[in-house]
């Protein structure tokens, strides 16, 4: 077989494995500049950089710029109170400051809110964080829940998003 012949049969099975490599190749990420800070330093083993990036970056839709603080309970409660109008610690509060070019915002979780919450409902404590980070991510880029159809907009996100980490929807009722 001549070399152009060889060429010429060569080249549809080229362009053939290119696109089945391009179909299959995942969707590009926007970017994420984040730090994170911890008011107590022990909180920093079940929260490393990569597993808190990947849960951020799952729900990122454009470009951001984040810092997330994890803050003991009377930090939580006074944030809560100045920013909020109330006087008790939230599990995570979303301080959004641009959302163009990218997302530049502060995700405050109280970790003794988040705790006592995931042993309450008997939540893995990682899943409940990936969870709040996740709600704050969509709250800094937009999303809301005061809406009754908002909420659904929002919570349908949240648990597609938690599926897709192999977690559980966190807002299905558990079998009792």
């Amino acid at each position: 077989m001549t070399e152009r012949r060889a060429a010429r049969k060569a080249a549809p099975a080229a362009a053939a494995g290119a696109v089945a490599a391009s179909a299959t190749a995942r969707p590009v990420k926007p970017t994420l500049s984040l730090s994170l800070q911890f008011a107590d330093a022990a909180d920093r083993a079940l929260l490393p950089r990569h597993r808190v990036t990947r849960w951020i970056r799952s729900a990122l839709e454009a470009p951001a710029e984040l810092t997330v603080r994890f803050v003991g309970e009377d930090e939580g409660r006074a944030l809560n109170r100045e920013y909020r109008g109330r006087d008790y610690a939230t599990n995570v509060l979303t301080f959004d400051y641009a959302r163009e070019p990218q997302v530049v915002a502060d995700l405050v979780l109280c970790v003794p809110v988040v705790q006592a919450e995931a042993k309450r409902d008997g939540l893995a404590l990682d899943a409940h964080y990936a969870h709040l980070l996740i709600h704050g991510t969509l709250h800094a880029q937009g999303y809301d829940h005061e809406r009754a159809a908002d909420a659904r907009v929002m919570e349908a996100r949240e648990s597609a998003l938690m599926r897709s980490l192999g977690w559980p929807d966190p807002y299905a009722i558990p079998p009792r």
